[in-house]
């Protein structure tokens, strides 16, 4: 997600954090360039790439554990570059109408989002297949990709002063479904790894809750908390989907458990404080329905403390040595990895912390004090950090056309390694990149 904050000082460490889509390595993107991870060690962090070619990166995604990855700089906010990192090639650039907000990608499809409209392109060939024009608002570039092949949904606001999700599906290319999530605007949203289930989260940042897709029923909701109302960082789903983390402003990351009541171990009161509970939860059907609703809400099943406030920051739950763990990485320039106990829950324990500025220094659990002074940060939306006058692309421009709406040239990526196995794209038959210059 974005890092970039605005708010009279230096920009944040990181621009730019990201997951891949099955969590197994991290794209950052800094001042001097964008570094890809792998995640497959707790006490050590590998470095395979650095990029110092492309200053200001503040938006870097990489397609699975392929070499293709898709750049935005804030020197050029309005055209993308797709590249194949291994071989040092640039696949294609494209340019738009206005500032990049965000970049998703599948196997199929990726996904370029602007203010007010989202492109769909054919990753094979990177052909715009549609564009979704006149959206609502959408200033933080807020949109959800799903993985699947079999269920390629995109979501996005359905509106810019209700927290409606607007589904879409990318394959056959209709809309599928508007779903009715929360009162308040959203601020986060994220698919399973099947594309059948959509969780959001409102600006109020209280209650998160989880739809099928593409039916739009509720089928879970939980309660991050009733103290205050906090700015939702991302929420992510772990790969069965048995649970779902969420990260914000504030220093505690939530786990939820997506277990239905009728699956949980009915277990005898043993306190006082236990049969108290099952009465009131009996007593729901004749409460208010805001009362009864609070009531039924499910609470963190584990949390995280993490050492710090006010920083943006993005979480995903990954399988890391064979073992359950929850990442966050954060504009602090750090990545955490704590342990969580998938049976008992609880609170989870700090692993380890790692640089993301390419140091091979890495820290334990006590560099940090999370009861001491925190930094309290102001984050606007990366259009912020990039704002530029929205005014279209010259139709002058060459391969330009108001109807696509985006410039530039793409050269045909082999559809075997699209979408058989491992994605490599190192193959060196590969058709060689066309790069089609225009203006951004």
């Amino acid at each position: 997600m974005n890092l970039a904050s605005h708010c009279g000082e230096p920009l944040a460490a990181l621009h730019f954090a990201n997951f891949n889509q099955d969590y197994t390595s991290l794209a950052v993107g800094s001042k001097s360039g964008y570094r890809l991870f792998t995640l497959n060690s707790v006490d050590k962090l590998e470095q395979i790439y650095e990029c110092t070619d492309t200053e200001e990166v503040c938006i870097v995604e990489r397609l699975f554990s392929s070499s293709l990855v898709a750049i935005v700089s804030l020197t050029a906010p309005r055209k993308l570059k797709v590249c194949h990192f291994k071989k040092g090639t640039e696949i294609c650039n494209y340019s738009y109408s206005n500032t990049i907000l965000a970049v998703k990608l599948n196997r199929q499809r990726l996904i370029v989002c602007l203010e007010e409209s989202l492109y769909i392109h054919n990753i094979r060939d990177m052909k715009v297949l549609h564009t979704i024009r006149e959206t609502p608002p959408n200033p933080t570039g807020l949109c959800a990709l799903s993985i699947s092949n079999d269920n390629c949904f995109l979501a996005y606001p359905g509106s810019a002063t209700i927290g409606e999700a607007q589904v879409f599906d990318t394959v056959n290319l209709r809309a599928v479904t508007m779903i009715p999530a929360h009162d308040s605007p959203l601020a986060a949203m994220a698919f399973d790894a099947a594309g059948t289930r959509l969780a959001t989260a409102s600006e109020k940042g209280t209650v998160i809750r989880v739809f099928t897709v593409p039916e739009g029923q509720k089928v879970f909701e939980f309660r991050r908390g009733v103290k205050r109302c906090v700015s939702i960082c991302s929420l992510g789903f772990s790969l069965d989907s048995v649970f779902l983390c969420a990260s914000s402003n504030t220093e505690t990351v939530h786990i939820f458990k997506l277990e239905s009541p009728k699956e949980k171990p009915q277990e005898e009161a043993s306190t006082w404080s236990d049969y108290l509970g099952k009465v009131l939860m009996a007593s729901t059907t004749y409460l208010p329905s805001q009362v009864s609703e609070m009531l039924n809400q499910g609470r963190a099943f584990a949390t995280v403390r993490l050492p710090f406030s006010g920083h943006k920051n993005v979480c995903s739950l990954a399988t890391v040595q064979k073992l359950p763990r929850l990442l966050v990485a954060s504009s602090d320039g750090y990545l955490y990895i704590y342990n969580v106990d998938p049976q008992d829950g609880g609170e989870c324990t700090l692993m380890k912390q790692h640089r993301l500025d390419g140091s091979t220094e890495s820290v334990g659990g006590d560099i940090l004090d999370p009861a001491g002074p925190a930094k309290f940060l102001v984050q606007p939306s990366y259009a912020a950090a990039v704002a530029k006058p929205a005014t279209m692309a010259s139709p002058s421009c060459p391969g330009f056309s108001e109807e696509a709406g985006a410039v530039g040239g793409a050269s045909l990526i082999p559809e075997h390694e699209i979408t058989h196995g491992e994605i490599q794209l190192d193959d060196e038959n590969e058709f060689p990149p066309v790069i089609q210059q225009s203006e951004s």
